[in-house]
C-alpha cells in the first residue's frame, strides 16, 4: 500500500519558560484525523537560544489513491 503525507508547521513557543501545551497541537490533530489523516509523528524545524523547541513539523499519513 502506498501512503501520501501531509506536513503541517507549528510553532510551539519554544519550552524552555513557555507551556508548550497551549500551542493548539491538538486541534490540528483532530482536524486532520476527522478529514482522514492520520496523524504518524513530529519533526523539530526550529529552536530557541536556549534548547527549547521553537517550531515542529506534524506529520500525517493517509493511503493515496491508485490512479489507474
Amino acid at each position: 500500500m502506498r501512503y501520501e503525507y501531509q506536513y503541517i508547521t507549528l510553532g510551539t513557543g519554544g519550552g524552555y519558560i513557555n507551556d508548550n501545551s497551549r500551542c493548539g497541537h491538538r486541534a490540528i490533530i483532530d482536524e486532520q484525523a476527522a478529514q482522514g489523516w492520520r496523524y504518524v509523528g513530529c519533526v523539530p524545524t526550529s529552536f530557541t537560544s536556549h534548547g527549547g523547541t521553537a517550531g515542529v513539523d506534524l506529520i500525517f499519513e493517509r493511503p493515496a489513491e491508485e490512479i489507474r
